[in-house]
């Protein structure tokens, strides 16, 4: 194996961060932000779950209504009808969700639990697939916390509702936050 010259690192680090590579404030900036975003919301889960069902209420009925008007404008479209009625169910879903916030917050809450359950189980799957392989010991581990996360969900249901969702979300702004931040201080690194 060849060694690489400190150019060709940089001209490769130049390739793999692409833009990315120009603006790293920007980056280091957003990585921040979400940083302080996630450890605010797991400081006040229940708030921060509040927050998150109103601006999921807000974009379904901001879903909806754009798309209501570009059904409007369709005339002459074969599904113009099947669009109306859907823009309809998506501004009714969102006013349901600001009108009652904690059936939704639970009903999310059960999408979690089914999403940690089935994943758990296709992966389940796709180890026992792949069971030639020595490293398949890993998805069987990745498949068993799945599905622990999903019944320890619905363990505390429907309680955990009212924290589980903005405890994740902010689990994964602060994910989030952390790879961008890294992802910002190596691509100062190649401008220096």
């Amino acid at each position: 194996m060849t060694e690489l010259s400190v150019a060709q690192i940089k001209e490769l680090r130049a390739t793999v961060l692409g833009a990315a590579a120009k603006v790293p404030g920007a980056l280091i900036g957003m990585g921040v932000l979400f940083i302080a975003l996630g450890m605010i919301g797991i400081a006040g889960q229940t708030l921060f779950s509040f927050v998150t069902v109103n601006v999921l209420g807000a974009f379904l009925i901001f879903g909806g209504a754009v798309q209501f008007a570009h059904a409007l404008k369709s005339a002459g479209w074969k599904s113009v009808g099947i669009q109306v009625v859907l823009a309809i169910l998506y501004i009714a879903a969102g006013i349901y969700t600001w009108a009652f916030p904690i059936p939704a917050l639970e009903a999310i809450t059960l999408w979690l639990a089914a999403i940690f359950f089935v994943t758990g189980f296709l992966r389940l799957i796709s180890a026992f697939q792949h069971r030639h392989f020595r490293e398949w010991f890993w998805l069987v581990l990745s498949s068993a916390i799945s599905i622990l996360m999903g019944a320890l969900i619905m363990n505390g249901y429907p309680e955990s509702s009212l924290w589980l969702p903005g405890l994740l979300i902010a689990i994964e702004l602060l994910l989030q936050g952390w790879s961008l931040l890294f992802l910002g201080l190596a691509a100062r690194s190649l401008t220096k």
